[in-house]
């Protein structure tokens, strides 16, 4: 449900407004868009018909959200949703980011070589697994918080944020304490327990596609962080799992159209785990940013033959230099920058 004020609605019928939606026991959460200010009512929708808030001073009309996801629906915010980072980078805008990294954090001097070339490379953000999701509970889990320091380290030395998955709601702390962006990876998509910290901590989040789940399914994991009051949420398409075996994964481009249509928040794509293999990740990149993906994540190593994770699918550090240049015409192409 969404209440739709009148222009010129005042802070004091705002607040009034919302207090009613919280003694009726609903949550209320206010978009000052461009030209109106809209009330998501988040709860029990048959409650608000038992106290009728179109009779309130600035209320233009109330309206039903058709969507299962309300937070995240257009018809709540027909803007796109622009955040802004610790140090000015704006996800979501005109400008197009580049994550890049290493699969995992290995060492502190690895991690830094390659930080040195994605900044030379154009990047933002610097990305890296301190904790590792493996299949095998026998493969490279990743160093803790030794990695995290290493990250932190790393970013701050190049000027780079850092994101970084955290995996367990023990550890939402801890990996904030160092991260400037939270990852929730597809295994996790639909860890509830995990999103509904992760919402509450406030911290900007990246949300990863499950592996075989819907678009409606991404949103509605999204919706958990909203409803928690954060909206500083980038939504990740990373590749499904078909019947196709000629990739990794395969990349849904398709997602990034709809999403944009779909929902007001930014959308990134990961060819690197898309595809499973570096030699697609270049081109499946530039259809992402065609499509008008709002970022990129590859995964960059200066040595993938000797990495302790994803080495076949990782960039060289010229490759991802190389990926930068591409995709800046492109990006020029649809009215973008990078």
């Amino acid at each position: 449900m969404i209440i739709v004020l009148k222009t010129g609605a005042t802070p004091e019928q705002i607040n009034h407004i919302c207090e009613k939606v919280k003694e009726l026991g609903l949550t209320p959460q206010v978009s000052r868009g461009v030209e109106r200010t809209i009330i998501g009512v988040i709860g029990e929708e048959a409650k608000i018909r038992v106290q009728p808030l179109e009779v309130y001073p600035g209320v233009e009309r109330v309206m039903p959200i058709q969507k299962p996801y309300k937070l995240a629906s257009r018809e709540f915010r027909p803007e796109s949703t622009v955040f802004t980072m610790a140090n000015g980078v704006k996800v979501g805008g005109d400008q197009i980011v580049v994550m890049a990294g290493p699969c995992a954090v290995e060492g502190a001097d690895v991690l830094m070589r390659i930080a040195g070339e994605v900044k030379k490379a154009g990047a933002a953000f610097l990305r890296g697994g301190a904790f590792k999701p493996r299949t095998s509970p026998y493969s490279f889990q990743g160093l803790g918080e030794e990695g995290l320091k290493y990250l932190r380290e790393a970013g701050d030395r190049f000027g780079l944020l850092v994101v970084t998955e955290v995996m367990d709601t023990r550890t939402v702390e801890l990996v904030s304490k160092y991260a400037d962006m939270l990852q929730i990876g597809a295994r996790n998509m639909q860890n509830f327990d995990l999103l509904k910290e992760v919402g509450v901590s406030k911290k900007p989040v990246l949300l990863k596609r499950g592996l075989s789940s819907t678009i409606q399914e991404l949103l509605l994991s999204a919706e958990y962080l909203l409803s928690k009051g954060n909206f500083k949420v980038m939504l990740c398409e990373r590749g499904i799992r078909t019947f196709e075996t000629a990739t990794r994964n395969t990349v849904d481009i398709n997602a990034v159209p709809v999403l944009k249509e779909q929902t007001h928040l930014p959308v990134l794509v990961d060819p690197s785990h898309g595809t499973g293999k570096r030699e697609y990740v270049i081109a499946v990149a530039r259809a992402a940013v065609a499509a008008g993906a709002d970022g990129i994540m590859v995964e960059v190593h200066d040595n993938p033959e000797e990495a302790k994770s994803d080495g076949p699918q990782s960039l060289y550090p010229e490759q991802c230099a190389d990926l930068v240049r591409q995709l800046r015409p492109i990006a020029t192409a649809i009215g973008r920058s990078l």
